[in-house]
């Protein structure tokens, strides 16, 4: 039987007062989910192993059923995976964000989301006044970008930009984790503090600042690895052909290590203004040819990280209505069977506006399966289905 994981980023909430203690996903209006739950079977996942950060390259390795331990080596590799940069024995990877910091503070992650146009003009001009020949700054995707550094050391402690809105920055800045670390921990908060030297007065940010927007005014690498020793998903399950459809560099290099096959999607952001109608379409398309899809949608995520209820709402609703329920009465009419998981990766509570480690709600609807008594998906309602809490590699074990 062919397969399809339908992934909506940090969805998973916890109880808000304004919402009459009810979660996001408990709130909102979402058809069918509930059709896919009442029709499947539910439970929860540990998405986040123990002594892992909460991260969505964590979780989203998990959801394929790669074992962490044995595999992870951060953000950085799967973003250079994603963008085609092929590192080489030696080279360190690491995320590098382009954020904004006002006075001593770190304000946001993102740069008040910056185009990708605007933000490789920033880090063209950062790699050519900062890059060396050990030191090289590559462009990826809105404020998600690649720093590779010629003989780093990657036993760093780093802290995940998005986990600390509105905190003093200097606290945070890398520390190492062993003294063979703390050459290159000096090299790369020198990076940072001459970063913010050399863009708070670019063109770039003079346009920003005119126009009502956050500037782009320092970098933040994090997250650092050399290449990873994955499996592809083929080997693993033996199925012949997968896709992944994602707007997020992580999980498009994630795709590349597990040998799926990176779709395009025109319009699709990776935020709330995303293609949703074009993704489940692409998802529809690659099934006739593929055995497995894996299809991410990032918006619940952000609004999490932005802390805004509504907003999360909305991006719950427009996953159900605009994106699972066109591949859902698709496949109805299709002969050949398709079974539907539907997940979070991990949780994203708009109340602390970062990521959990609480394991998560999934459905999984096979045709002609029996399914349990749940007949609705959200965080609360799962904890009666017949799964119970599924580790590991047992959830996509289920599936395919």
């Amino acid at each position: 039987m062919k397969s399809i994981i339908i992934l909506g980023d940090g969805m998973a909430d916890e109880p808000i007062e304004a919402l009459g203690g009810k979660t996001p996903m408990q709130y909102a209006d979402t058809p069918y989910m509930d059709k896919l739950a009442e029709l499947g079977v539910t439970g929860r996942m540990k998405t986040v192993a123990d002594g892992f950060h909460p991260g969505s390259e964590v979780a989203n390795m998990a959801v394929l059923g790669y074992d962490l331990p044995t595999v992870y080596e951060g953000r950085g590799v799967l973003e250079a995976a994603s963008i085609g940069y092929d590192l080489k024995p030696g080279e360190m990877a690491m995320r590098c964000n382009l954020i904004c910091v006002e006075g001593d503070v770190l304000k946001n992650h993102s740069s008040g989301h910056i185009t990708t146009e605007e933000a490789d003009e920033l880090i063209r001009f950062l790699n050519e006044q900062l890059g060396s020949d050990r030191v090289h700054f590559y462009t990826g995707v809105s404020y998600r970008h690649l720093l590779v550094v010629k003989g780093g050391d990657k036993r760093l402690d780093c802290t995940p930009p998005h986990d600390v809105p509105l905190h003093p920055f200097r606290p945070l800045m890398i520390k190492p984790e062993v003294p063979e670390a703390q050459e290159t921990a000096d090299m790369l908060n020198d990076l940072i503090l001459k970063s913010q030297e050399i863009l708070k007065d670019h063109p770039v940010n003079r346009r920003r600042i005119a126009a009502g927007k956050d500037p782009a005014n320092s970098i933040w690498p994090w997250s650092p690895g050399y290449r990873p020793a994955m499996q592809t998903m083929q080997e693993m399950y033996g199925f012949k052909q997968g896709s992944v459809i994602s707007a997020v560099d992580l999980i498009r290099g994630i795709g590349v290590y597990a040998g799926l096959k990176v779709i395009d999607v025109e319009g699709a952001t990776g935020l709330y203004d995303t293609n949703y109608e074009g993704k489940a379409h692409a998802a529809l398309e690659a099934l006739k040819t593929n055995d497995f899809v894996y299809l991410h949608v990032e918006a619940s995520d952000e609004a999490g990280h932005e802390g805004d209820v509504d907003l999360k709402i909305r991006t719950i609703e427009n996953l159900d209505k605009r994106a699972i329920g066109i591949i859902f009465e698709e496949l109805k009419k299709w002969d050949e069977p398709v079974a539907i998981a539907v997940l979070p990766d991990h949780p994203t509570p708009c109340s602390i506006r970062t990521h959990t480690n609480t394991p998560v709600p999934f459905l999984i609807y096979k045709p002609g399966q029996e399914p349990d008594s749940v007949t609705r998906f959200d965080e609360f309602s799962v904890l009666e289905g017949k799964y119970g809490i599924l580790e590991k590699d047992e959830f996509i074990k289920e599936l395919v």
